[in-house]
């Protein structure tokens, strides 16, 4: 089926072709025709699928059968790359049509913002915090919204917004049309989904929390020493075109990034303590190839749309197995293939078994010249990661020793 059987107006099918798109995606085609009804839905779905333009599409078409230069759709993103991203969808599918939008999000001075807001925008594309802000300010009335789209839910849950986004909520009209999407349904979802939505089409492409099929995964067992010599030599591989590479933590990701960058691999990080601008370019570069290599924590695994990334590495398994999904889903989209690897060190052997249950299968155990058959046959207090005091207990008696046994240690007395 083609985009032409769903029965968009002539500006959104010029716009569809100039992006190069023929037919929909399952999402786009279960979803738009009931949005085009005016119904409220609840969508599951990752990422990657073509929600964006599942939802994007149906409220062009819709604010169009009347103009109003009020703020008239709201849409909720939990990152600022996702919200940047989804501003970009408006821009391209909305080229042909009279609307004016503007993306709000926090970590860069709220001027520029404001200003657009004061201009007059018919759509903003937000961050509970930062729009939460300006609503207090009194630069943001929600009384006119007729179209509301909570994205990625569940990880706005995850992140905390909980109470940022019921408290938006609230400012809203009772009567809109609200779409809600989420990677995974859990209870605390589905009860936010009841009091958001009124009698809604429910629709979903992918069973929760698995990967599309065309990823490949493999896991590396290795011990966490020598995690950074096995990741520089899959990096000398050719076929590693564009690698998205995932940590637990922001001083890892820079520590991976200054030990690649010595040895010559154009690569940039993203976290939280990088400004919005840095995050950006870094984005840019990636997306454009100047960068072979983006390191990034997991605030970015639902953030980054990019297409051809060939292959997702994570660098440290993540402790939540619904992550993992999430990490692994920025590979294989557009409907190319792509590989997940892995690395698994003893006390992540756990995590790894949890990922193992969630998907229902088992990963393909890659040999590689650093395997460690420790790593690979942990079990128990060994196949979890020591509580934090502990580790830091750990890592001060490792210091110490180091100290004690140097050959340049002195003993200092005091007198």
């Amino acid at each position: 089926m083609s985009f032409k059987n769903l029965n968009l107006i002539e500006p959104l099918e010029k716009a569809i072709a100039k992006q190069g798109y023929t037919e929909p995606t399952p999402i786009q085609l279960k979803a738009i025709p009931d949005l085009l009804k005016g119904r409220d839905l609840i969508g599951i779905a990752q990422t990657g699928t073509g929600k964006t333009a599942a939802f994007v599409l149906p409220i062009l078409q819709r604010m169009s059968e009347k103009y109003s230069r009020n703020l008239r759709t709201l849409i909720l993103a939990p990152t600022r790359e996702l919200a940047a991203q989804i501003g970009e969808s408006f821009s391209a599918y909305g080229e042909f049509l009279n609307f004016k939008h503007t993306v709000i999000f926090g970590g860069v001075g709220q001027g520029p913002q404001v200003n657009a807001l004061s201009r007059g925008v018919d759509i903003v594309i937000a961050t509970p915090g930062r729009l939460l802000d300006l609503m207090n300010q009194g630069r943001v009335n929600l009384k006119d919204i007729e179209f509301f789209v909570l994205d990625e839910a569940d990880r706005m849950l995850d992140m905390g917004f909980i109470y940022d986004i019921k408290k938006i909520i609230s400012r809203l009209p009772q009567r809109r049309q609200s779409l809600f999407f989420s990677a995974t349904m859990s209870r605390e979802i589905n009860g936010l989904a009841e009091k958001l939505l009124n009698n809604p089409v429910h629709v979903e492409v992918i069973a929760q929390a698995t990967p599309v099929d065309s990823v490949k995964q493999r896991v590396f067992f290795v011990d966490s020493a020598a995690k950074e010599k096995l990741l520089l030599d899959l990096l000398k591989q050719e076929n590693l075109t564009r690698v998205l590479v995932f940590t637990r933590t922001k001083h890892r990701a820079n520590k991976i990034e200054a030990y690649l960058s010595h040895n010559n691999i154009p690569v940039d990080a993203i976290h939280g303590n990088k400004s919005q601008n840095a995050r950006t370019q870094a984005l840019r570069d990636f997306k454009s190839g100047k960068i072979r290599v983006l390191v990034a924590t997991d605030i970015a695994a639902r953030g980054i749309d990019i297409d051809c990334i060939s292959h997702v590495i994570n660098f440290e398994l993540p402790n939540e197995p619904e992550s993992y999904v999430h990490r692994i889903g920025r590979t294989a989209r557009a409907g190319a293939e792509g590989t997940a690897y892995s690395f698994c060190a003893a006390d992540e052997r756990g995590f790894l078994n949890d990922i193992e249950r969630l998907i229902r299968q088992k990963i393909e155990v890659m040999p590689h010249a650093y395997h460690s058959e420790h790593a690979k046959n942990a079990v128990g207090a060994a196949a979890r990661p020591l509580p934090r005091q502990q580790r830091s207990n750990h890592r001060n008696q490792q210091r110490q020793g180091h100290r004690n046994f140097s050959p340049n240690f002195k003993p200092r007395f005091r007198r």
